[in-house]
């Protein structure tokens, strides 16, 4: 299975999960520093809305040097804790099914464009799809069942 269809295959699974979370326990905090449900599922967004830009600027020119992202600068400046759920959940979904929609397009030969995010090592387009989908993944399993 590829990047864009394993990708669509989290979006549906999680999206009905996460509308049916709700209550005072979106801004329980784990412990003291962590993020709580809304900051988690916030940040979620927040790569998405990152990894767009870098997965179109990367196909269109063949290579990509992006600025990294402070996420808890983000976070706090976006003020996720007090967002309404509802609407997290649909900018999360929608962002994702269109991240899929978009790697599902791109012409074969974008997939090996060179990228570089901040101080990291420089990856190709494909192994930056697959660590986004890892990251998505690790950050929903800490989400509560």
């Amino acid at each position: 299975m590829n990047v864009h269809e394993r990708l669509l295959g989290i979006v549906e699974r999680e999206s009905a999960r996460l509308r049916a979370m709700g209550g005072p326990s979106l801004t329980d905090r784990p412990a003291p520093g962590s993020w709580c449900p809304k900051e988690i599922l916030g940040h979620l967004v927040d790569s998405a809305s990152n990894n767009h830009q870098r997965f179109v600027r990367a196909a269109l020119a063949g290579e990509l040097s992006f600025p990294g992202y402070v996420q808890d600068g983000w976070a706090s400046v976006q003020r996720w804790a007090e967002e309404d759920w509802g609407v997290i959940v649909d900018l999360w979904t929608a962002l994702n099914r269109h991240l899929a929609h978009l790697l599902g397009g791109l012409p074969d030969g974008a997939w090996s464009a060179s990228c570089r995010i901040g101080d990291r090592p420089t990856v190709t387009l494909a192994a930056l799809a697959e660590d986004y989908l890892r990251h998505l993944e690790h950050h929903l399993a800490a989400l509560p069942r």
